[in-house]
């Protein structure tokens, strides 16, 4: 049985998104999986839309572009309303609480609210709200266990970057702990 999971992030530009998605992408792909990351973004880049698709799979992935993804990894309202409707029924839904305002539309997808932003604030950078959500997501499909996505970050942050290393596999972990939290509330 091939087992293939589909994952969009989606958010400004800015906020980690593409770099949520390739954390994904290089975990999957260190662990023996085939993956894809497709990158989508305003010419703006900073404060424009941005988002990503990320196949991991066992098999071969057979196309790049995910109309109906069964994970969506969302960061601000206007890409809630825009792949909330997308999201494959059944699937799962990983929102930001602390920037979008509106309640969930549908009933046939699960939704896992995550006060991204004030965790990473918590944490003492904003700009780790993207890996709070990434650790929340991971928590919540097991697609990989948490380790291997902090040894990929460990093994693909830039080394001018690697000072973040530890606030960014904390924003993990709360993410995570946070999801199993609400997984048995």
């Amino acid at each position: 049985m091939q087992t293939q999971t589909e994952i969009i992030l989606a958010g400004f530009g800015g906020q980690g998104v593409l770099f949520a998605g390739m954390v994904l992408a290089y975990a999957g792909m260190d662990n023996g999986h085939n993956v894809s990351w497709l990158p989508s973004y305003g010419p703006e880049m900073r404060g424009g839309t941005a988002n990503v698709t990320v196949i991991i799979s066992d098999e071969e992935i057979g196309a790049l572009v995910v109309k109906n993804p069964q994970v969506a990894v969302i960061f601000n309202n206007p890409s809630m309303e825009k792949f909330e409707p997308l999201v494959k029924p059944g699937g799962l839904l990983v929102y930001n609480s602390s920037l979008i305002d509106r309640s969930p539309q549908r009933t046939d997808i699960t939704y896992l609210p995550i006060p991204a932003n004030d965790i990473a604030q918590e944490l003492g950078d904003v700009k780790m709200a993207n890996m709070v959500a990434v650790g929340a997501t991971v928590a919540a499909t097991s697609i990989l266990p948490l380790t291997k996505i902090s040894q990929a970050l460990k093994d693909h942050l830039p080394a001018s970057k690697q000072s973040l290393l530890k606030g960014n596999n904390l924003a993990l972990q709360r993410g995570a702990a946070l999801a199993k939290a609400m997984a048995m509330a």
